[in-house]
């Protein structure tokens, strides 16, 4: 499984970014789907996840209320929409996906491919 992962930049505080994330070489209706991110000088966490059909959907309580994550089975394709965007959300963002779980959550360790990253800085 391939992923890439784009639509990072610089935004302003309170300003908003879609992420996307193109998985090819497997089905993509067969992926559980995530997004994470290592700010720097942290350790990667959780932010977002959805199961195969978009069913399950979890968040990080620092995201809750202002992201959203999607997937379009047809284009192959996760989303990351954030909005209301703070300093303290600047980080790596990177993509995950999971062949063997319906749905797998916040536990970076189900996660068997992942993808480039993509920088997302928030300016004060």
């Amino acid at each position: 499984v391939q992923l890439q992962a784009s639509g990072g930049g610089l935004v302003q505080a309170g300003g908003s970014l879609r992420l996307s994330c193109a998985a090819s070489g497997r089905t993509f209706s067969s992926l559980a789907m995530g997004w994470f991110r290592q700010a720097p000088g942290k350790e990667r966490e959780f932010v977002a996840a959805i199961g195969r059909s978009g069913v399950g959907i979890s968040y990080a309580d620092s995201v809750k209320g202002r992201f959203t994550i999607s997937r379009d089975n047809a284009k192959n394709t996760v989303y990351l929409r954030m909005n209301s965007l703070k300093p303290e959300d600047t980080a790596v963002y990177y993509c995950a996906a999971d062949p063997t779980s319906f749905y797998s959550g916040s536990s970076s360790h189900k996660y068997d491919y992942w993808g480039q990253g993509t920088l997302v800085t928030v300016s004060s």
